[in-house]
């Protein structure tokens, strides 16, 4: 089968997206997130109405490019659920894996001119950032088991923790060190932690 075809269209739409994504953030630095419309945003991107709310619910969702979940995301975890290691190495495995296919950072500079402009629309961003550990959650129970909710969610911010860490060190020190090596790291650290600790009782 020629998978040709999909991908050139997945590829469309992520070029689509971008476009409304970068247009809305520049017009929210260039005249507020109240001075323009969802309209002007699709006539400056070139696209249609309609098309603008097959990815965005909002117009706020625009701006931090809060899109329905990409296939290549749901293919990863996927990924994840299918993994027999240990949990928590599979779980930071498919983080890393999401960012390098991602690359986050590359948006940085633009949310933090979109966040100096209107430091309201961080609400926003907090309650993505607890529906996507929301959803990490119940993506370790699909794996794990009903019964493993607790332990999931454990997991999700202890690694949660350890991914703000690395993600602070990359934007204020300018580390030159790959996320991954970053990260476990960091994880590596906790486990010897936690061993003394154990050792200790």
């Amino acid at each position: 089968m020629d998978d040709s075809a999909p991908s050139a269209r997945e590829a469309r739409k992520r070029d689509t997206i971008r476009a409304l994504t970068d247009t809305a953030r520049r017009l929210t630095v260039e005249r507020g997130f109240t001075g323009f419309t969802v309209d002007e945003v699709c006539a400056e991107a070139g696209v249609s109405r309609r098309t603008f709310f097959n990815y965005f619910e909002s117009k706020e969702n625009a701006v931090f490019g809060f899109t329905e979940l990409d296939p290549r995301l749901v293919a990863l975890d996927d990924d994840f659920v299918a993994m027999r290691g240990t949990l928590l190495d599979d779980f930071v495995s498919t983080m890393i894996r999401r960012w390098e296919l991602l690359d986050p950072l590359s948006d940085a500079p633009a949310l933090f001119a979109v966040i100096e402009q209107e430091p309201r629309l961080l609400r926003g961003a907090f309650e993505r950032l607890a529906e996507n550990e929301r959803r990490d959650v119940a993506l370790i129970t699909r794996r794990e088991g009903a019964e493993a909710v607790e332990r999931a969610e454990v997991v999700v911010h202890t690694v949660g923790a350890l991914v703000r860490m690395a993600v602070d060190q990359i934007l204020h020190s300018a580390s030159p060190e790959p996320f991954g090596e970053l990260v476990t790291r960091r994880l590596a650290l906790a486990r010897a932690e936690f061993a003394l600790a154990q050792k200790d009782e």
